[in-house]
């Protein structure tokens, strides 16, 4: 006879519940407010919860609006296998360009890019929560790839990684597009397709002379 299954906590629940309504009330309140206009206090009255509870799980709101970041980003762009490096890319690329080139979370990541410059210690946690939490996700296709036999030879999924990242993170901070413009627009793709071509291009080896 197998055991009766655990029973779900309400108090586990509860918490569940309020981490999630924090996070929404993070988000919303930037979009609403700016960065300058969000705080704690703030973010507790929206979220329907107390100033304690916030700082219970985060030091700070630059930290509260990373978790929210980093969510959006592992439920929105996902690690799919389609079977090939390259289909796994186009997924990968086409969902990750047109959430950092959304207006709304374009700003948030400017916003907390300057903060870890300027914080130390908030840096710390955007290079390891968000930064190097984003590379894995991109190393988990490129190690898929290397499995199935399609990776190019002659690169490693890190300097992929770096390669699509250095380009992105160049997009959000040197080059957004206009504001008013649609990040699924002609220019995204045209990033896209030119990341995947030099991605999963194999150089044609010379035979001897």
């Amino acid at each position: 006879m197998s055991p009766a299954p655990e029973p779900v906590r309400p108090g586990r629940k509860r918490s569940e519940d309020s981490r999630t309504a924090i996070l929404a009330a993070a988000w919303e309140l930037t979009v609403e407010l700016g960065y300058p206009g969000l705080t704690v206090q703030g973010i507790a009255a929206r979220a329907g919860t107390g100033k304690q509870t916030v700082y219970r799980w985060w030091p700070s709101k630059a930290d509260v609006l990373l978790d929210a970041l980093a969510l959006k980003a592992d439920i929105q762009i996902g690690l799919d296998d389609h079977g090939s490096y390259a289909a796994d890319l186009r997924q990968f690329l086409d969902r990750s360009f047109a959430l950092a080139l959304d207006p709304s979370i374009m700003r948030v990541m400017r916003t907390l890019m300057a903060q870890a410059q300027i914080d130390p210690e908030f840096g710390a946690c955007f290079r390891d929560q968000f930064l190097a939490r984003r590379r894995a996700a991109f190393e988990v296709l490129a190690d898929r790839a290397v499995e199935r036999g399609d990776f190019p030879t002659g690169r490693s999924p890190a300097l992929d990684a770096r390669i699509v990242f250095g380009l992105l993170w160049y997009e959000v901070l040197a080059e957004p597009p206009p504001l008013g413009a649609n990040p699924t627009g002609e220019p995204h793709r045209a990033l896209v397709d030119a990341l995947i071509n030099l991605l999963t291009h194999r150089p044609v080896r010379e035979g001897p002379a």
